[in-house]
Parts: structure tokens; sequence; C-alpha cells
């Protein structure tokens, strides 16, 4: 019996997306997600650590999900922005280079595309017919490195940063609500190293990278951060 080989589009194979392409949506959920859940669950922790009563620990669970969404909303959208203006800015002052030296703009492709490999006179060619389709995309792409894998969206990275971190934040509030008062500490840190690892995992699998490198190094952070601010709020026993 013969095995027929497996016929390839190879078409289809480079179009294929690559991890590369969910880098920015993904940096921008799993941070904001990660960061739900572990600065909530931290607070949460810490306050019920201190506390005898339920109430504060809802009301901090519950203060540090709003202020914590608008904050990494707000952040994200700022820090991506000015990625954005000097994009912009580079973008205007290569078109101006390119109005007033062509030439010396297209040689200077050419010596780019030479140090990556190409023969000289290739590089030359490459260059001629990339500035006859679209000089200035030509510059930004090669020059600049700018193309529409790194290209910044602001709207985009906020509103994935604020949505993903509010999903996150959820958890250590629903658990600040129902769960015994007299174990919440355990629960609240339970609960949240149990989802970390599977944030972790999901991150990892989505990205291309080891789950289990991931999945350890957030659990490993994730109890730090609640070790701490649990002794913190031990150390004081303030109620807030």
């Amino acid at each position: 019996m013969s095995v027929q080989p497996r016929h390839t589009n190879p078409l289809k194979d480079y179009l294929s997306p690559h991890y590369i392409h969910k880098s920015n949506w993904l940096r921008a959920a799993v941070l904001g997600a990660n960061d739900g859940l572990l600065s909530t669950a931290s607070i949460a922790v810490g306050v019920a650590a201190a506390s005898d009563t339920r109430d504060p620990i809802i009301l901090a669970a519950l203060a540090g999900l709003v202020a914590g969404a608008l904050s990494m909303a707000a952040g994200e959208y700022v820090s991506v922005s000015s990625q954005t203006d000097i994009e912009k800015a580079d973008i205007t002052r290569e078109a101006k280079e390119l109005a007033e030296d062509p030439e010396g703009e297209m040689q200077y492709l050419a010596t780019i595309y030479e140090q990556r490999g190409l023969k000289k006179e290739t590089a030359i060619q490459v260059a001629k017919e990339l500035t006859a389709h679209d000089a200035l995309g030509a510059h930004v792409r090669d020059e600049l490195g700018i193309n529409e894998i790194s290209q910044a969206k602001p709207l985009q990275a906020a509103f994935a940063s604020g949505a993903s971190f509010t999903c996150g934040a959820i958890l250590p509030l629903v658990i600040s609500i129902f769960m015994p008062l007299k174990y919440m500490v355990y629960y609240q840190y339970g609960f949240t190293i149990a989802f970390l690892m599977l944030l972790g995992a999901i991150a990892a699998k989505t990205g291309g990278s080891n789950v289990m490198k991931a999945t350890l190094r957030i659990t490993l952070w994730g109890t730090i951060a609640m070790v701490l601010t649990a002794g913190v709020g031990k150390l004081f026993g303030v109620v807030i």
C-alpha cells in the first residue's frame, strides 16, 4: 500500500498568519487580563488580611477594577498615540527628503538591500522598481521599519487593555462577594493563581512560545505579589 504524499499550497502557507501578526493585540489583551486579575486580587488579599468584615474587601476590589481599567485604557492610548505621532513625523520627514533628493534616496534604499545580502546590481534594480511603484511606501517599510504588523493603533490597544483588565478583575470581585470571609485570603490566592496559570498557558500557546515556562513565570510572580500585599495588610492591620 503506497502512501500518497501530502500536497501543500505554497501560496496558502505563505499567506497563513504567523505568530507575530497577533503580537499587538495579544500583548495588550494578556497584559490587561493579567494585570486586572493580579492587581485586583492583591488589593483584595491585602484588605482581607487586615479586615474582619466583607464590605471593605468588596469596595477595594470594585475600586481596583474601575480605576485599573480606566488607567490601563488611558495609559495605553497615550503611550501608543505617542508612538503614532513619532511614526507620522518620520513619514512626513521621509516624504520631504524624497521630494528634495529622489535619486539619493533611491541609492540609500539600494544600500539597505545590499546590506541585507543582495548583489549591488540586484539591489539597485530592486530599489528602482520599488521606487517606481511606491517610493514612500518602500522607505517607510525598509528604512523606517514601519509596517502593518508593527504600526501603532491607539484605540485598538486602549480598548483591548481596558476590556481585558475588566475581564481579569471581575474574578477577584466575585470571590470577594460570594466566598466565605474566614478563608478569603486563601480563596483569592487559589483562584487567582489557577486563572493566572490558565491565562499564561493560553497566551503562550497562542503566541507559539513555551507553555511551561510562561506558566511557571506567571505563577511565581503572582505568588510574590499576593504574599507581599497580604504581609503588608497583616502587618499594619488597618481596615480601609
